[in-house]
């Protein structure tokens, strides 16, 4: 273990390390021998959410950026540095974290944590490589703006969170992108890229305490910093809707608030498996196997570190939306009235069993879960804890949730080819939901 560790604890879940610095970088190492690949992420709090207006989008943007060329590197030999290991690099931005990758053979697993080390901390931007890398963000922010249902949860998230950080996307606003420079990029990170912040894991054939070296040499000197905190958002609710040419379908998101990562959200994950989840469930029976309604539709619980959305989203032919809003309120009404049946409840909780059994192996997810732990609840739970939360939830504990739910007002989003009326209509289905406004859609089965 490194001089400078402050603690070192050997998990339930036996195979999981973790490791705490004494400048609050924590390090993951989750042993694997049966496989031969590794993979290593570095994990830092920060995204969207952590962005004021006139920066939304930066951490995207860094990134895109980071892989441009370190202090030692430009960005052919960090390209070529990483493939000729054979392996895969990758990175990804989200409202509450972004994250830097590299899987290939166990055998490299330090140089894996070495090359991360150098780009999350020795990035520099430069400017040639920032102008050509805003015209392949601009291009991704225009795919973006063309696909109508990342186009409704855009909507959807800014009736949830209103102003708040929170219903900002991930990508930024286009002028945000045109602007950004590179003395910007730079203060972010400085600003954002601190120990407190800075999750390593390491997941695969590898040996945990050469791990922890490892890890110790490319992040055991940054600066603490202070934690990335941010107040949650107040929920707010509505309608909103954007036509887009050229769309022949009509794109729908409609949810309510749920829980946030640190507080009791599992009766409602239960709820999204239970009503929507598998083509036997009420929600898909009922819309496309009994009516023929849409396509695709779905339902989740997007549990995230502030707040929570549960969320119905489906794809359907614009004659078909007003069906489908009366089908779908009806499905909500009724499971706040009732308890669930038991067979019912089994299917939802084996649902999710196998859902966490399959991200559970897949190293990278793994990881994931665990750093998303370690930025919430300061540990990383077993999954046995796991698997039990979801066991305890009863029928009623499921119905209290879609009652809780539909006690705050809808947030509905529409894209696509989107009528006039249809805003209208959507608001006039949805607010039957409301307690005591009664209605056509409560009490139908």
């Amino acid at each position: 273990m490194p001089p400078d560790a402050v603690s070192h604890l050997h998990l339930a879940d036996t195979d999981t390390h973790v490791t705490t610095f004494a400048n609050g970088v924590r390090v993951v190492v989750i042993a694997l021998p049966h496989v031969q690949s590794a993979s290593v992420s570095v994990f830092v709090r920060t995204g969207s959410l952590h962005e004021s207006r006139r920066l939304n989008g930066i951490s995207h943007f860094v990134e895109h950026m980071a892989f441009k060329g370190t202090h030692g590197r430009d960005c052919q030999q960090i390209n070529l540095d990483a493939e000729r290991l054979g392996a895969e690099v990758n990175a990804h931005t989200d409202k509450d974290h972004t994250a830097y990758h590299m899987r290939g053979l166990a055998r490299d697993a330090a140089r894996f944590v070495q090359m991360l080390g150098d780009i999350v901390r020795n990035s520099t931007f430069p400017e040639a490589e920032l102008e050509r890398e805003r015209q392949v963000i601009l291009q991704e922010y225009a795919e973006e703006e063309d696909d109508p249902l990342a186009t409704a949860f855009k909507l959807f998230d800014q009736n949830c969170f209103g102003t708040h950080a929170a219903a900002q996307p991930v990508i930024g606003t286009r002028g945000n992108i045109e602007r950004f420079a590179r003395s910007e990029l730079l203060d972010y990170v400085q600003r954002q890229y601190t120990g407190a912040n800075i999750v390593v894991g390491v997941a695969g054939n590898v040996d945990p305490e050469a791990m922890l070296r490892e890890a110790d040499a490319a992040f055991g000197d940054m600066d603490r910093g202070d934690e990335n905190r941010v107040a949650p958002p107040a929920y707010l609710g509505g309608v909103r809707s954007r036509r887009q040419a050229g769309c022949s379908q009509t794109h729908v998101v409609l949810g309510f608030p749920i829980p946030a990562l640190g507080d009791d959200h599992h009766p409602e994950v239960v709820a999204a498996a239970l009503l929507g989840e598998g083509m036997s469930s009420p929600l898909m029976d009922r819309v496309r196997e009994r009516r023929g309604l849409v396509y695709y539709a779905a339902c989740s619980a997007d549990v995230m570190a502030l707040c929570g959305q549960f969320a119905i989203e489906a794809s359907m032919a614009p004659e078909n939306l007003d069906a489908f809003l009366v089908e779908a309120t009806e499905l909500l009404a009724a499971h706040a009235e009732r308890v669930a049946e038991p067979l019912d409840l089994k299917r939802a909780r084996n649902q999710i069993a196998v859902r966490r059994l399959h991200a559970q192996e897949r190293p990278y997810r793994r990881l994931e879960d665990a750093a998303q732990d370690l930025f919430v609840h300061g540990r990383i739970r077993s999954q046995a804890e796991l698997a039990a939360h979801v066991e305890s939830v009863s029928a009623a504990q499921v119905r209290d949730a879609f009652e809780r739910m539909l006690a705050a007002p809808a947030s509905v989003a529409l894209a696509g080819r989107v009528g006039a009326r249809v805003p209208d209509r959507a608001r006039e289905l949805t607010d039957l939901l409301a307690p005591g406004r009664g209605g056509a859609t409560r009490g139908r089965t």
